[in-house]
């Protein structure tokens, strides 16, 4: 990879998160309104999800220019866990606060989940520390044996794919308790918050196949049911969001419930380029994909989908369809710096097959 591209790689994640972040403080100090805060403090959340993607490119760039040290091998997973702490401890602070108004009970649980996703996100930067065995793995005849010894040893295997698993859990129950009437606080806010933290669930459930791809093909375990496992998974989990969302469009009318649709379809748009890692991933794994260089282009499709619904629901006069307005900004930030890792794992995978 060319130094110079691979910084742009780098510095995109970084930039997405100050642009979310940047409109969430903007949104914070120019607007008064409770739904105003929902949407600021949301989008600073979201920036956490940005930089901890950040941690996952810089951990396999490094690693295709020849510079990982051990040092690097240490501080970007630790740091995506650090960067995962903020946000799960200010959900938790502004839930559990003694007097949680309205717009902190919907925030809180929506920078909670949040936090699941930066979690599984970090356990994503985690396994890339290995990242090049994939390319050896992959020129492997099909059969061959598991590494020995392993890269990832018992404890850190388990550790690995049970977090992103224990996220998604956390997140999907506290949604049914919030949908189911129990998670307290107005039904507005409950019927706000359970949608969008089902659709943050759906996101930490695709993170749980990207995680286990990439562990398995370091460890030289993926199988051929996996190749078409992981990202018909991934492409289902979207389509039932978007497909969620619409459903909710079409049955509600009230502005609250319209909003937390839209964010929903943000999320399910997150989840198709999650897909694109995990297609990737499965198509150049010990066979020629010719179009394997089109796959970075999911990410940026969805990015632009998520603007596109941004500018269209700017023009309501609607103050909670404006806060989904504001998020799906935030949103469309995340899958842009999804196309900046898809496109760094077909430098490094595809890529370095076609030098070969």
């Amino acid at each position: 990879m060319n130094y110079k591209i691979s910084v742009l790689f780098r510095a995109i994640p970084v930039l997405m998160g100050a642009v979310s972040a940047g409109l969430g403080g903007y949104v914070l100090a120019h607007a008064s309104d409770p739904s105003a805060r929902v949407a600021g403090l949301v989008l600073i959340s979201l920036a956490a999800i940005c930089l901890c993607l950040f941690a996952t490119a810089a951990t396999i760039i490094r690693q295709l220019i020849g510079r990982y040290t051990a040092l690097d091998r240490l501080l970007y997973p630790v740091f995506g866990f650090a960067v995962t702490c903020a946000p799960t401890g200010y959900g938790l602070y502004l839930r559990t606060g003694p007097e949680t108004s309205p717009p902190d009970f919907v925030a809180g649980h929506v920078i909670f989940g949040v936090g699941m996703v930066c979690a599984c996100v970090s356990c994503v930067a985690t396994v890339s520390t290995r990242f090049l065995l994939i390319s050896e793995n992959s020129a492997l005849p099909e059969g061959s044996p598991p590494r020995s010894p392993a890269p990832f040893g018992p404890l850190p295997v388990r550790i690995l794919t049970t977090l992103p698993v224990l996220a998604a859990l956390a997140t999907w129950a506290w949604a049914f308790v919030l949908l189911a009437g129990g998670g307290g606080g107005a039904p507005a806010g409950r019927f706000t918050a359970g949608h969008v933290m089902s659709g943050l669930a759906l996101v930490c459930s695709c993170l749980i196949g990207l995680v286990a791809s990439i562990l398995r093909q370091i460890q030289n375990t993926y199988t051929r049911r996996e190749r078409t496992l992981w990202p018909g998974a991934a492409a289902a989990l979207g389509a039932i969001g978007i497909a969620w969302a619409l459903i909710v469009i079409a049955v509600h009318t009230r502005s609250t419930q319209l909003a937390a649709a839209y964010v929903l379809i943000g999320l399910g748009l997150i989840c198709w380029s999650i897909l694109s890692k995990v297609l990737l991933l499965a198509l150049v794994w010990r066979r020629d994909a010719p179009l394997a260089n089109r796959v970075p282009l999911i990410p940026v499709g969805t990015a632009l989908l998520c603007l596109f619904l941004s500018a269209f629901l700017f023009e309501s006069a609607d103050p909670a369809v404006i806060v989904s307005a504001r998020v799906l900004v935030g949103l469309g930030c995340i899958c842009f710096s999804l196309f900046s890792i898809v496109s760094i794992l077909e430098s490094g995978t595809s890529g370095a097959a076609e030098d070969d």
